[in-house]
């Protein structure tokens, strides 16, 4: 399979110069930059059709406020952002960002829990674990923060006295957290679960698609590829996407032996750019891709991006089955402009799959629902998650639906995301879902 847009629209960036209203070239004058932002939207922007005909850039303070007003006229898009090349470039090749090493979800009200904690970051070394509860922060609390600053503005300090609550509800410490660099393991678990009958059930844990998941992956596949795995569960339910690259990779790895040369996905630019970067990627079969027969992906609203490529991308090959809650719903990706130390991610392209399915904005809907279940590690033998979607498997049929926690007002917060607080809950790169 190939991207064949990929590697286009990086060669494009590099070389495009935008026209401007004074024929003048770029500077990194506040001004200039403002310029870019604008042009490269009339030039790039999935929706440039909505932008206004003529934009002042000296009406706007910054290029950020220029970007988020643009933006604005397309309210499906809450995904286009400026952020620092740097960092974009640390996740980007390495899956590191500076924070202390967590993602939470506001379950509701100011009860905020922490879904993930990153091996051998700041915050494990605090020991903080999955479930725990964020009582206060420099000796303020959850509710008070809200009501002022905000949790995300609150976490950007540098160091922070968090008050944690345990598990059962009742255990309280205080410890100071420094921020440091995290590196998050792309690839965090993947076993081998026995079967009654037949071979083994393949089970892996995908955190993010960033460079490094590639050979995590390569491992993963070999092993389920020798012991003759053709049902596997993806644990998605934190995964918000990356890049286009490792999505290409787990497509292959997924469908390359079943629909060798069949599509995979189609990409679709606005109408100014579409003769030139419209494209089609098809499945290619690798050395290490299994004879997939059913594929169970778990997923949480947290899902995302590239995450929801894999699903909608892989319904037309094989039987896919969906457990846990609705997805985030963001069937677009962005290309990365850089500009003056900074990156521009703008919502540039569509991706539908084989039948021209792709419009699903709303999130794609879970078959069996199955609620995140915090208390209990991911990817245990007692995870709610793992549990049904094994059941699925062996019997053909969704456990009791639990009662769901709604997806707005006090009920699972769409802020679900990284602890440090800035840009998007999601994190798409270059090339990226």
């Amino acid at each position: 399979m190939r991207i064949l847009f990929s590697l286009a629209v990086m060669a494009m960036l590099a070389a495009c110069e935008w026209s401007s209203d004074d024929d003048q070239g770029y500077t990194c004058s506040t001004r200039d930059q403002k310029r870019f932002v604008r042009d490269a939207a009339e030039y790039w922007y999935l929706w440039n059709d909505l932008l206004p005909d003529k934009v002042k850039v000296s009406s706007y303070d910054t290029p950020v406020d220029l970007l988020a007003d643009l933006a604005s006229a397309q309210p499906l898009d809450e995904f286009s952002y400026i952020t620092s090349a740097v960092a974009d470039s640390a996740y980007l090749l390495a899956g590191q960002y500076q924070g202390f090493g967590f993602s939470r979800k506001f379950l509701a009200g100011d009860d905020v829990r922490l879904t993930r904690v990153f091996a051998g970051s700041p915050a494990e070394a605090a020991g903080f674990a999955r479930g725990q509860r964020i009582v206060a922060l420099d000796d303020r609390s959850i509710a008070e923060i809200e009501a002022a600053e905000g949790l995300d503005v609150a976490l950007e300090s540098r160091t922070i006295r968090f008050t944690m609550r345990e598990i059962d509800g009742v255990t309280e410490f205080t410890v100071p957290v420094t921020q440091g660099i995290v590196t998050i393991d792309p690839v965090p678990q993947t076993q081998l679960i026995p079967t009654q009958a037949g071979p083994p059930v393949g089970y892996l844990e995908l955190a993010a698609f960033v460079g490094t998941a590639d050979a995590s992956l390569q491992t993963a596949f070999s092993d389920f590829r020798d012991n003759g795995v053709t049902d596997l569960i993806i644990d998605l339910r934190y995964n918000s996407g990356g890049l286009v690259d490792t999505t290409d990779l787990l497509g292959n790895l997924l469908g390359g032996a079943v629909a060798e040369n069949l599509t995979f996905t189609r990409t679709f630019f606005n109408a100014d750019r579409s003769d030139e970067y419209d494209s089609e990627a098809v499945f290619n079969l690798l050395p290490l891709s299994i004879n997939l027969s059913r594929l169970v992906v778990i997923t949480t609203e947290r899902t995302a991006s590239a995450s929801e490529t894999i699903i909608n991308s892989m319904e037309p090959h094989v039987e896919v089955t969906v457990v846990g809650s609705r997805t985030r719903g963001k069937p677009v990706g962005q290309v990365g402009l850089e500009f003056c130390g900074a990156v521009m991610r703008l919502t540039a392209f569509q991706i539908v799959n084989a039948n021209d399915v792709g419009d699903y904005f709303d999130g794609l809907p879970a078959d069996c629902a199955v609620a995140d279940d915090l208390t209990v590690p991911v990817g245990d033998a007692a995870d709610p998650n793992l549990v049904a979607a094994l059941d699925y498997l062996a019997t053909g049929a969704c456990p009791p639906a639990p009662a769901m926690p709604v997806r707005t007002g006090e009920g699972i917060d769409a802020r679900d995301r990284l602890d440090d607080g800035r840009g998007p809950p999601w994190r798409e790169f270059a090339g990226a879902y």
